[in-house]
């Protein structure tokens, strides 16, 4: 943000100079060639390898797993693009999935994929270029105190990881509950929600509590679980000690609220959300169009990017005059803190240079 004394020596004016650019998508061609030029399918979440690699998943018309490497070549890793449950234990090229929402990187360099309507957790493993199963795989609900691998979902939507990497979280959708598995011992458990579908009463055991939609989560330094819920408008926390509280949204959809208290702001079906280094939490506000996000020292949000007006207008200018369409996913680059949207129904991912 830069400051800049006008001409008529009246005031101060803050002037934003950090600026959006395309990276990825918009184009028509295939892997192989320059991101910029390539044809995306609905890019979802986006992460970036220990190698500086981009790594993102395709919903609907994609099914892939795919990644931009440092010289911005796209190419594809997992999946034939086609809808299906097939290929573990085999070549990830070769490999069918059904609805990709989420990946997250492990300790070891393995991308967990959140293959949602398959109902599982599947793991790529780079170093040999194949897919195989880790959680889940049928629709249902069972599984807790036991194997992840023997465990029912009912759309397994989101993923991440603990700090530590101890443990991975799965937002269970269709069963209402967020769940966790012991990376160590593999045993899966609900940390929060009872299985029923309504509003959470503040300051109670999350375990207890009912849920709206969970549809996204991540993972605070100190533990804290942020929850998201698309239909409840709401972000809501898991303290360690295992309360659930409201921290931002109303409740109702909206679009109000930025520079003031997080309780009082309004979202419109959000269905992302992610940790910047500095401990806020970027939230994906899709029917909004826009990226906000949650200071937690300040209890306000804040709008970071989007006009609120759903196009495709704005590259190369200003982050709060870029037009999105219905984005999926935003994550912040742990080392230069540039930010990269996945626009999905744009069909490309665009990133917020910071001045």
């Amino acid at each position: 943000m830069l400051w800049c004394l006008l001409l008529n020596g009246d005031f101060l004016r803050a002037v934003n100079a950090d600026t959006a650019v395309l990276v990825a998508g918009g184009g028509i061609n295939k892997d192989g060639s320059q991101a910029v030029t390539a044809k995306l399918y609905q890019p979802f979440a986006i992460a970036f390898t220990a190698d500086d690699e981009m790594l993102f998943v395709e919903f609907t018309g994609g099914e892939r797993l795919r990644r931009v490497a440092r010289d911005g070549i796209v190419t594809t890793l997992g999946g034939t693009g086609h809808k299906g449950f097939s290929g573990d234990d085999g070549p990830a090229l070769s490999a069918t999935f059904n609805a990709l929402h989420d990946l997250a990187i492990g300790n070891d360099g393995k991308i967990y994929l959140a293959d949602t309507f398959n109902h599982c957790i599947r793991v790529f493993d780079p170093k040999n270029g194949t897919v195989s199963g880790f959680a889940g795989g049928t629709k249902g609900f069972s599984g807790d105190g036991g194997p992840a691998r023997s465990a029912q979902f009912d759309q397994a939507y989101s993923i991440a990881f603990s700090s530590d990497h101890s443990t991975l979280y799965v937002v269970d959708l269709g069963n209402s509950r967020l769940r966790g598995i012991d990376m160590k011992s593999g045993i899966i458990k609900t940390v929060a929600g009872n299985g029923a579908r309504g509003v959470p009463l503040d300051g109670k055991l999350a375990v207890n509590q009912p849920l709206v939609d969970p549809r996204a989560v991540t993972v605070a330094s100190d533990g804290t679980l942020y929850l998201l819920e698309r239909a409840g408008n709401a972000l809501r926390i898991v303290k360690p000690d295992g309360t659930m509280h409201r921290v931002a949204g109303t409740g109702k959809a909206g679009s109000e609220g930025n520079g003031g208290p997080a309780l009082n702001a309004a979202f419109n079906g959000p269905k992302y959300v992610s940790m910047s280094k500095d401990g806020s939490v970027l939230i994906v506000d899709t029917e909004n169009h826009q990226i906000r996000r949650y200071v937690p020292h300040k209890q306000i949000v804040e709008l970071v990017v989007g006009s609120g007006i759903q196009g495709a207008a704005g590259i190369g200018g200003d982050p709060l005059t870029l037009q999105l369409a219905r984005p999926h996913g935003a994550f912040e680059h742990p080392q230069t803190g540039d930010l990269y949207i996945a626009d999905s129904d744009n069909h490309r991912i665009v990133k917020i240079v910071r001045d």
